[in-house]
């Protein structure tokens, strides 16, 4: 302690000293025979944090100093977040059920201030409990990974805060929104990459925004005169299975809603979901050409008016891919604008082994195109790419004139603000330009085909294996790999409503113990008429083939006395 205060003049050593005394995060950690220079640096830091409050940073006199030693800490804490969370000896989640969270820490806010160092404590605290979806062995969601690229980009992106809203204000990132908006077009296979596009907050509103622009492409008048002014229109997309599931002492009502925000969409601008028809799928959860056409004549002679087709490129739970030529042919005989939805498949057009999966996407009116999935860019990532050329501007434009002057000294058609729903708009591009940078097109393209490469070897590892059973036959379009596991218990049981009475128990139980244990993460969920099975989804760049193994011998322990 006198070595530490020897360190300082006047009446701060002294304080130093003292402080140590008291100081828990010290002493948690290290005994005052202890003490040393190796400790010195981090215990004076802790010392200052402690005395010091937000106003003390910049933009505070003299706070540069401060400042920096404060964000260094706050490096610290993140870049040892990093390495634990792609360290396999750790575990995913410290899980723990929400009453006792609450319990854990104080998470309340207070009138007044706390330290510095209160401030570092509950960023540490924050992280120990988040999830690690970084970590090899998460395979819970569609968007999974960390690429330290992006990361950067993104912190550089929070460094600027600047709105997208104007080249005015962020002259650099509307320049690169363009640029790589332009390049996706061109990947789509629109002529010379012409069109237009928007990053949008999510997959769910830029399938809006395509409904938007379609409903606007038929009946302009919409924009002025609302809905009055227009036919009962009718949009399409895949079924939305309601079914009616009875085991036994097991009776359960299921809704199942495969493209849940195209309902979202219709609800929210006025067409109501009623007006949204759920096309027929096949087994493999494509949707039937045949009976597309069926529903759009049936509701031409209803009087209604078909204005938009949403086809999905990679289903959220089956990952399939509708037979997109198919679906072209029928909306340009009918005169309907069709829609993409690619924001779980689409990445694979960067894939030259795979891109086939969407072919007939060219002849789309829109896309959307989510690279914070298979692309591993940091959240949130979406983009909504258009084939017409000005539409979007003509459809949403506002003309505000203290936003939008029309007598600025730059080329107008960079301020993007006045084809948005949003007025303020976050920047995601610089974390998408940035990697594709750093990887090339090629970096990209190996690092879905891997993913693809993973699903199928866990899918020919488990279809013939004894224990368990594939959802539909065949190999999976995408990384999504459904299957039950039948635990001993469960395996040969004869009686057919009892044993998907207990399999449907089986999935929920696992992931729990999964969340538990914090060794990995699965999801889980029915479709239509099947019990509870496991969905496998991989879009983790760290994810490797020993991280399957583990995953099935994991699945197999964690179920076996079920």
């Amino acid at each position: 302690c006198q070595a530490a205060a020897q360190k300082f003049t006047g009446g701060i050593g002294s304080k130093l000293c003292g402080t140590f005394i008291f100081k828990h995060e010290i002493l948690s950690f290290v005994s005052f025979s202890r003490l040393n220079e190796a400790i010195l640096p981090h215990a004076i830091i802790c010392y200052f944090n402690a005395l010091l409050f937000f106003t003390d940073l910049l933009p505070a006199l003299n706070g540069d100093a401060k400042t920096m030693n404060f964000l260094q800490e706050v490096v610290d804490i993140m870049l040892a977040y990093i390495v634990e969370s792609f360290d396999r000896s750790t575990k995913v989640i410290d899980f723990h059920y929400p009453n006792e969270l609450l319990q854990r820490n104080n998470w309340e806010l207070s009138d007044e201030p706390e330290t510095l160092d209160d401030i570092l404590i509950s960023c540490r605290a924050t992280l120990k409990y988040a999830i690690k979806t970084a970590h090899p062995r998460y395979f819970n969601q569609l968007s999974t990974g960390l690429d330290m690229v992006g990361l950067a980009a993104d912190w550089l992106t929070s460094t600027a805060n600047t709105n997208m809203f104007t080249y005015e204000v962020a002259p650099v990132f509307v320049l690169l929104e363009y640029v790589t908006l332009k390049k996706m077009r061109e990947i789509i296979g629109w002529q010379d990459g012409r069109g237009d596009g928007i990053f949008s907050p999510g997959g769910a509103i830029s399938n809006m925004y395509a409904m938007l622009l379609a409903r606007y492409k038929m009946f302009p008048e919409v924009k002025e005169k609302g809905m009055s002014s227009v036919p009962r229109l009718v949009a399409f997309t895949s079924e939305h299975i309601y079914v009616y599931m009875q085991f036994s002492a097991l009776m359960t009502d299921y809704a199942f809603q495969s493209h849940f925000s195209i309902k979202k969409g219709a609800a929210a601008l006025g067409i109501g979901t009623e007006s949204v028809i759920c096309i027929k799928a096949d087994e493999r959860g494509k949707m039937i050409p045949s009976d597309l056409e069926r529903r759009i004549i049936e509701a031409k002679q209803k009087g209604y008016v078909p204005f938009f087709v949403s086809a999905t490129a990679g289903t959220t739970v089956y990952g399939a891919f509708d037979p997109l030529m198919a679906i072209a042919d029928i909306c340009k005989k009918h005169d309907i604008w069709m829609h993409v939805d690619g924001a779980w498949g689409g990445s694979l057009l960067m894939s030259r082994k795979h891109r086939w999966k969407l072919n007939g996407v060219e002849r789309a009116n829109s896309m959307t195109w989510n690279p914070h999935k298979m692309m591993a860019v940091p959240l949130q990532c979406s983009a909504l790419l258009v084939r017409e050329e000005g539409l979007m501007q003509s459809c949403n434009q506002m003309q505000a004139c203290y936003l939008f002057q029309q007598d600025k000294q730059y080329d107008l058609s960079y301020d993007t603000g006045d084809k948005a729903l949003q007025c303020g708009r976050h920047v995601d591009i610089f974390k998408l330009w940035l990697m594709w940078r750093a990887k090339g097109t090629i970096g990209f393209e190996a690092q879905i085909d891997k993913c693809l490469e993973l699903s199928e070897y866990l899918y020919n590892k488990i279809k013939d294996r004894e224990g368990y059973e594939m959802v539909f036959d065949g190999k999976p379009q995408h990384t999504n790999v459904c299957f039950w596991y039948l635990p001993p218990g469960v395996r040969y049981l004869e009686d057919k409503v009892e044993k998907m009475k207990r399999l449907h128990k089986v999935a929920p139980v696992i992931k729990a113990r999964m969340m538990e244990y914090g060794t990995t993460m699965v999801s889980y969920q029915p479709q239509g008429d099947k019990v509870n099975f496991f969905r496998m989804v991989i879009s983790n760049p760290a994810a490797t083939f020993e991280d399957i193994d583990f995953l099935i011998e994991e699945i197999e322990r964690l179920g076996q006395d079920l």
